[in-house]
């Protein structure tokens, strides 16, 4: 018989499992990275401003000019009707219940407080759309500068904060 016609004995080699693993992890988080990539519409920076609820605001007459003053009425959030959720996603322990506690001290009802797994650009306060005001005055309230609307897997009736890092 000729050589070329003879079969390897050697076989082949595959890679080791912890090889196969490391390559279904980074496919995974490439999947996962791409499905949760914030969506630059949804995602607002909130920079806390003078607080316009207590300013009157002046309409000036077409005749006299701003004589006429006419006070516009904020709507009151009650923080303590309103459910909140505090998560951690980053390597600062603890630091959910640190968060926690400060919002509970300022009023708001924590209901909830643990770790989120996936990828956050920012500390962000989520708001499901009736919740909006209350979202954007948790945010005020804990030195929080980012909002955005509440997404799946997050509930619908209540507030979710997700921290990257510690607050200043």
């Amino acid at each position: 018989m000729s050589r070329l016609w003879m079969r390897d004995q050697r076989g082949i080699a595959l890679p080791s499992p912890v090889v196969l693993l490391s390559i279904v992890a980074i496919a995974m988080a490439l999947v996962a990275f791409v499905v949760t990539r914030g969506h630059g519409d949804n995602e607002r920076a909130l920079v806390p401003t003078a607080n316009v609820a207590t300013a009157p605001s002046v309409t000036p007459s077409p005749s006299s000019g701003p004589s006429t003053q006419s006070v516009k009425k904020a709507k009151t959030v009650k923080r303590g009707k309103v459910y909140v959720e505090v998560f951690n996603n980053s390597r600062v322990k603890g630091l959910a219940a640190t968060v926690s506690t400060k919002a509970t001290k300022v009023g708001w009802n924590v209901v909830g407080t643990d770790n989120w797994y996936g990828s956050i650009p920012t500390t962000t306060v989520y708001y499901p759309q009736r919740l909006k005001a209350a979202g954007k005055q948790l945010a005020l309230d804990l030195g929080i500068r980012r909002t955005a609307p509440a997404i799946d897997p997050m509930k619908m009736d209540r507030l979710t904060v997700i921290l990257t890092a510690p607050l200043d």
